[in-house]
């Protein structure tokens, strides 16, 4: 499973067209977004300046792209070329590959993590104590585990001519409802009560909590814990019947 791992990352590293936008794409919407922002203007129902809200946003917004977005159609294709089915001559269990595809993607985020942070530093001048720019990143990095799950998912779920905009439709829907893009305090209240439930909603509020130093609230926690065991779930469910499929 190690190698498999191995071989997923540097896989990923090669993808130039994916490295663009899973890495730089989210700096360029930071700068985009909060680089003529007021540096002490407050969102909207937060304690957050506009530059800090943006920059744990698109962080968050960046590794859901690594990811989800790579996860999924590399699935797909896998499938369609046959490389699935030679992984299952080899002793490698459903749950080995799923978590192999969760733990490489997760992997490669963590550059798109870490250069929207440096931008927001570099560019909006954004100040953090040491250690919560270490928690922002472990919390940030962990959490996109979530959305690793259901990338492999999405793969499993569907061909290798669908996925791409079904993920689409999962990807932007997850991402403008969940807060990722604006605050889901601009929403009307019918809205903000179904964004309150969403996996990427708890996602990037756990990266808000940390920059207020305050403790992340349970039900974030909660939301994304129940999503991950869904996601991963349903992710070797579908592994399985693609299986028996074969």
């Amino acid at each position: 499973m190690n190698d498999l791992i191995r071989l997923e990352i540097t896989r990923a590293l090669r993808n130039r067209k994916f490295l663009f936008f899973s890495v730089i794409y989210p700096s360029a919407l930071f700068l985009l977004i909060a680089g003529s922002a007021d540096s002490t203007t407050k969102v909207t129902g937060t304690e957050l300046t506009l530059p800090t809200f943006f920059m744990v946003a698109m962080a968050s917004f960046g590794a859901l792209t690594a990811v989800l977005m790579g996860n999924s159609e590399r699935i797909a294709k896998e499938r369609e070329s046959g490389w699935v089915r030679q992984l299952r001559l080899t002793p490698l269990p459903g749950r080995g590959y799923v978590f192999a595809k969760t733990a490489s993607a997760a992997v490669v985020s963590l550059p798109s993590i870490v250069i929207v942070f440096v931008v927001a530093a570099a560019v909006k001048d954004v100040r953090l104590d040491a250690w919560r720019w270490l928690a922002l990143t472990g919390v940030i990095w962990v959490g996109s585990l979530v959305f690793a799950a259901l990338g492999v998912a999405l793969g499993y779920l569907a061909s290798g001519d669908a996925v791409r905009p079904l993920t689409m439709i999962v990807y932007f829907g997850l991402s403008m409802l969940g807060g990722l893009w604006m605050p889901t305090t601009t929403f009307p209240d019918w809205l903000q009560d179904i964004a309150k439930w969403l996996p990427t909603h708890a996602y990037a509020a756990l990266g808000q909590s940390m920059e207020l130093g305050d403790a992340p609230h349970l039900r974030d926690v909660a939301i994304l814990a129940v999503s991950f065991v869904l996601f991963a779930g349903g992710a070797a469910w579908l592994y399985r019947k693609d299986t028996l499929k074969a």
